[in-house]
């Protein structure tokens, strides 16, 4: 399986019925499309959208109707478009269940970076609402490849990179496993179908103790 699509798949499976979500840019995204039977999520966009639908056919799409990501979106019935500025505050407000970012690295104690890296001395790019998003979210999941182009751990003791949010993620989803965050340590759930513990022990820098459920994902 697409290791992007089984992180996808992963993300879904921590929806629960009747939640408020927000899905940020690129895999978060795609979790829409694997939401288990029977569970109902109304999905908010950043820029200004709470009852985001489906993503239409490339002939039904409206460039004035999109994601923060300008993808083309559809709406619900019942969808609510605002400003950005009121869409902001609705996400400090804590009024969201769930908010879903990728990640450039994570550590144990549940930090997150996932705006900024350094090129040729600039760094790059901007920010976006996810702060907002880390602050005014009670269950944070980060989800992101477990290592690097050169095979070193994305999942750290301590963030490198400039922080998005200090202490927020619940839960860290990999194309390798699933970690939740505990004190100072990181708990290992489940693995990913094919991948050992030796295998997660190897790639990853993060300090972490494994659970008694110690487990396959369920997908």
């Amino acid at each position: 399986m697409d290791p992007r699509i089984l992180i996808a798949k992963r993300v879904a499976g921590e929806m629960k019925d009747g939640q408020l979500a927000n899905l940020g840019f690129g895999m978060p995204t795609q979790a829409s499309n694997y939401l288990p039977e029977g569970v109902k999520v109304m999905f908010h966009a950043e820029n200004g959208v709470f009852g985001v639908g489906p993503k239409p056919k490339a002939s039904a799409a409206q460039a004035d109707m999109t994601n923060a990501g300008s993808e083309p979106v559809t709406l619900l019935p019942g969808a609510a478009i605002m400003d950005l500025a009121t869409s902001l505050g609705a996400m400090r407000s804590g009024i969201l269940d769930i908010t879903v970012l990728g990640a450039l690295e994570v550590d144990q104690l549940g930090n997150i970076a996932n705006w900024a890296v350094q090129r040729n001395g600039k760094w790059w790019p901007g920010i976006g609402g996810a702060m907002d998003l880390c602050y005014g979210t009670e269950q944070v999941i980060a989800c992101l490849m477990h290592t690097d182009k050169s095979g070193e751990s994305k999942i750290l003791k301590k963030c490198t990179l400039p922080l998005t949010g200090k202490s927020c993620v619940k839960t860290i989803i990999t194309d390798k496993a699933v970690f939740d965050v505990g004190e100072n340590v990181l708990i290992l759930k489940e693995h990913a179908p094919g991948v050992t513990l030796q295998d997660i022990e190897a790639c990853t820098e993060a300090d972490f103790i494994v659970a008694d459920t110690f487990c396959e994902m369920k997908l």
